[in-house]
């Protein structure tokens, strides 16, 4: 069995931890990308699924373009971000389970059930959406995750020639600047939303 992690660890992705409004001008490069995918793609999807599609917002004119999808006290939580990434998901992932989970026919589970692709296809991004951050912290980088977007025209944006993709949510990283983080709110105790039977 593995050691579990150190309590700075555990700090470092939970418990200290927290989603960012603002940044500090330092960059995040290509490599450091590269890095948080290769961590977030080895995290469990279904079937080993791996329907999430990622677009790494860099550059000053990605940034704008996603940036005028968004509401008003998103705008500049994207453009100060050094990336900001939209997590999209493909309702045709199954298209790729013959390499992707070789063991069985999986493709064959999901043609013909649109609705039951949308499902697993939504269910499991979202997943790989939360092994982003995981992995971003775990690189010491901070997470900004926010909706408040238009998803209809992002997706239409970013993803017009995949029009299989659906954008969901959107998350920037950088170095957080703790100068725009707000009080922690209440995390509610074990017994408040927990049955252990």
């Amino acid at each position: 069995m593995p050691d579990a992690l150190s309590d700075a660890d555990l700090d470092l992705l939970f418990r200290e931890a927290r989603s960012f409004n603002g940044w500090l001008d330092k960059d995040v490069s290509e490599d450091q990308i590269h890095a948080i995918y290769d961590l977030l793609k080895m995290g469990p999807t279904s079937a080993n699924q791996q329907p999430g599609r990622f677009v790494w917002c860099k550059s000053k004119e990605a940034k704008q373009r996603l940036a005028a999808h968004a509401m008003e006290g998103n705008k500049d939580k994207i453009l100060t971000a050094p990336v900001c990434v939209i997590i999209g998901y493909d309702l045709d992932f199954h298209e790729h389970l013959p390499w992707l989970f070789p063991h069985t026919d999986a493709k064959s589970w999901f043609e013909g059930n649109e609705e039951g692709r949308r499902e697993s296809a939504f269910r499991n991004s979202v997943l790989q959406g939360a092994y982003l951050m995981l992995a971003a912290r775990s690189l010491g980088l901070d997470c900004g995750p926010m909706s408040g977007f238009d998803q209809d025209a992002t997706t239409k944006e970013f993803f017009a020639d995949q029009p299989r993709y659906r954008a969901d949510w959107i998350c920037s990283i950088g170095y957080g600047d703790r100068s725009t983080i707000f009080e922690r709110s209440p995390r509610p105790d074990f017994d408040h939303f927990n049955q252990l039977i």
